[in-house]
């Protein structure tokens, strides 16, 4: 999950929040009609469908969005009556563009349950709200950006106020009837997990069972995600001091980053071929393009042990290879790329509020200041009322919480802290991953088999088997 170059490093820095409410009558409703579908990512045929919801819930006669929803059928007949809620990240991000889980993650479990991917409101085929990517956005200055994002918020004519985190739990409720289903699953990660979570809360009834991969706490802010992103990063160098040929490569790792930051501060104007054209390009790395180049790298541990190398070139004046891995995020956003002004309203609406000054100065870390920084200024122009926080509800619904001792943005302390609010909650920690577990080597069979018994004890000691990646010694890639 990344997001485009226009504001860096943004996706998975979560939070968690909800009310309690009744599940409500089920009155009889005729089913939506479903449309054979072929999404990229997945192989086979799907079944799409667009289920009409209220864009305001308080006013359930006014215009209705249509929410976009894709089932993958389970493979065999007589699939199990409840199926698995897929909720995507961000937030911004859209379950139609997390289909790659299903030959991966999910494919045990589709053996014998329907999967439900679902598009939230204001992502996806749901009604995306976005800026227009432009090329020049990545040469841009700071100010510049932000007068882009700005013009593009005040351009708009949605209103943002309609998509916060609760809307799109009662969404979720509205999929479950119109579909047929009873009680139902929930797999959530990232910013889903959130969205999981507060779903939990409002339709306990509906809930059978829940798994939330990369955990965010009720309590989480997410611009204040500062001491999570630098542990993370102690780590790596860490991690590589203990290693002989990473350190042997690197052995003024921390100095060199420490000058590269500073650099960027201050910023460092590149003529370089561009990686992606080898034509000549012009621009200034900023301290906001290399510290959310750097947080973007972490999530992922195979992703993080390519960074001493990109530090160590970058010090030595060969940017290239930093500047070919910070232009990811905007080559492989194309049209599946985080929906920005969806992530602006939920967070302006429900976490800016919450960023006292005593937060601040307590999370304050180099990879996310500048965003904290100038989010308030973007909210200002989004105008969204503040979602008062609710302390949480009590979760009844066993739940399994799943985290990487890695992971730069929700690492297993805020599972650690979720589960407080949980009767039965189950904590895996898997020591070499970082954001996102799902995927890694037996997690696929112990998703299946929570599913099937959620009450039953897991052995999960396989986990403690995915391996280390290993580090980039040079320009070849990392290490065999």
């Amino acid at each position: 999950m990344k997001t485009r170059s226009i504001l860096p490093s943004l996706l998975a820095l979560l939070v968690a929040t909800g009310t309690a409410a009744a599940a409500g009558p089920e009155p009889a409703r005729a089913k939506p009609e479903a449309r054979s579908c072929h999404l990229p990512g997945a192989e086979g045929s799907l079944r799409c469908v667009a289920i009409p919801v209220p864009s305001d819930y308080a006013k359930p006669d006014t215009k209705h969005l249509k929410i976009h929803v894709t089932v993958a059928p389970a493979f065999r007949e007589g699939a199990k009556a409840d199926p698995l809620f897929v909720l995507a990240g961000g937030p911004g991000q859209a379950g139609s563009e997390v289909i790659l889980l299903l030959p991966s993650a999910l494919k045990r479990v589709r053996a014998t349950r329907d999967i439900v991917f679902i598009d939230q409101r204001g992502t996806g085929l749901s009604g995306k709200l976005d800026c227009e990517d432009k090329p020049e956005h990545e040469t841009m200055s700071e100010a510049e950006l932000e007068a882009e994002v700005k013009r593009c918020i005040s351009a708009s004519r949605v209103p943002f106020a309609a998509y916060t985190t609760a809307n799109a739990a009662r969404d979720i409720e509205e999929v479950r009837r119109a579909l047929g289903y009873g009680k139902v699953n929930l797999w959530g990660g990232s910013y889903g997990t959130r969205l999981g979570q507060a779903y939990a809360r409002a339709y306990p009834a509906s809930v059978r069972a829940m798994i939330l991969d990369g955990v965010a706490a009720p309590d989480q802010v997410i611009p204040a995600g500062g001491r999570d992103g630098q542990a993370a990063l102690e780590k790596l160098f860490d991690q590589c001091a203990r290693d002989a040929g990473c350190n042997k490569a690197y052995p003024n790792l921390r100095a060199e980053f420490d000058s590269l930051s500073a650099r960027a501060d201050a910023g460092v104007k590149l003529s370089i071929a561009d990686p992606r054209t080898a034509q000549p390009v012009t621009f200034t790395m900023t301290g906001q393009r290399f510290s959310g180049t750097v947080h973007n790298i972490l999530y992922s541990p195979a992703d993080a042990r390519r960074l001493p190398f990109l530090i160590h070139s970058a010090y030595q004046g060969r940017w290239e290879p930093f500047i070919a891995r910070h232009n990811v995020g905007g080559d492989f956003a194309g049209e599946g790329g985080t929906a920005y002004l969806l992530y602006l309203a939920v967070v302006c609406a429900e976490d800016v509020p919450r960023m006292t000054p005593a937060l601040m100065k307590e999370d304050a870390a180099l990879l996310t200041r500048a965003l904290a920084e100038r989010l308030p200024a973007m909210c200002k122009t989004m105008n969204v009322p503040a979602v008062p926080y609710a302390a949480p509800a009590r979760i009844e619904a066993p739940v399994l919480l799943l985290s990487g001792a890695l992971d730069p943005v929700t690492p297993p302390r805020r599972a650690e802290s979720a589960a407080r609010h949980m009767t039965h909650a189950r904590h895996l920690v898997v020591a070499n991953a970082g954001h996102g577990v799902s995927q890694l080597g037996c997690a696929p069979r112990l998703l299946r088999e929570f599913l099937d018994a959620p009450s039953a004890t897991l052995d999960a000691k396989c986990l403690a088997e995915i391996p280390a990646p290993t580090f980039q010694l040079g320009s070849a890639g990392p290490q065999p």
